[in-house]
């Protein structure tokens, strides 16, 4: 039998593990001395209530790594085979602390998946149209598709990117006196989180990312995920702005875990979504 392991990254919620045919990996977040383990024992709201009103700004870390190897290691021990699809390893060390941790396991694969959150999930939604098939098999599904994963995303103040570390001070005020709001994504090659363009102003910045499902070639063959943080309303504008013809193809929304909105801070708003492959990539 497959068996398939996500991190909190991914955004999977816990009662959303059956649906998907996952278990999950917990980052974990330290807040004023305490720690948490994502979409555990914190949630969204008592979060957002250290974030915002407490002014709290977390510390993340790795999965616990005796806890995945207990895990993973009973199922192989009883002849499965494991996947495990990690957060992208350019914003996060979970890659290759799993790769090292199970390098003399043959019957576990760790996937760098490049990316985070509903790009996990669009990857796992691959995984299952195929769990008859060899590992070998879904492995290659997987990496193939792992570059034509986009994530479109704008939050809404720059301040958490700041303090996370993925953005510079300098940046950080320039931006806000300008009033520029930057359409991050992650890039397909290394993982990490680039500036995709700029917009000035909340409105404008809006159109550009529902632009960007036409513009990146968007493949109606696979879902859409729209994204938030803590208050959905700037993505109600997004969806009510973007094109009908690629409404039927979204998801319910997504409201992102903890370990990955404190980086985006509240009320960020995206999609994220498949492009349709390049000839060379048909060709592979």
């Amino acid at each position: 039998m497959l068996r398939v392991f996500v991190d909190s990254g991914s955004s999977i919620k816990q009662d959303e593990k059956e649906k998907y045919g996952v278990e999950i990996l917990p980052l974990k977040l330290n807040m004023g001395g305490i720690e948490y383990e994502d979409g555990v024992d914190i949630s969204i709201e008592k979060f957002y209530q250290k974030l915002i009103v407490d002014g709290i700004f977390p510390k993340t870390s790795l999965p616990s790594l005796g806890d995945a190897e207990l895990r993973v290691n009973a199922y192989t021990e009883a002849g499965d085979d494991v996947i495990i699809l990690t957060i992208s390893s350019g914003i996060s060390g979970t890659y290759n602390a799993l790769r090292t941790l199970f390098a003399d396991n043959k019957k576990v694969r760790v996937i760098d998946t490049k990316t985070a959150v509903g790009g996990i999930r669009l990857l796992v939604d691959e995984v299952n149209k195929y769990r008859d098939r060899s590992v070998d098999f879904i492995e290659k599904k997987v990496t193939k598709l792992i570059p034509r994963i986009r994530v479109v995303a704008v939050p809404e103040t720059l301040e958490y990117l700041c303090k996370g570390g993925r953005l510079s001070l300098t940046a950080m005020v320039a931006g806000t006196i300008l009033k520029i709001k930057p359409l991050i994504s992650l890039d397909s090659t290394s993982g990490k989180v680039k500036i995709m363009s700029k917009a000035i102003g909340l409105k404008r910045a809006m159109t550009a990312v529902a632009d960007s499902l036409r513009q990146l070639d968007c493949d109606e063959n696979y879902g859409i995920i729209p994204s938030y943080t803590f208050c959905k309303e700037n993505l109600d504008v997004l969806v009510s702005v973007t094109n009908d013809k690629y409404k039927p193809q979204m998801q319910a929304y997504d409201n992102l875990d903890p370990a990955i909105a404190c980086h985006w801070g509240p009320n960020a708003f995206g999609y994220i979504f498949v492009s349709k492959a390049t000839a060379k990539q048909l060709e592979q």
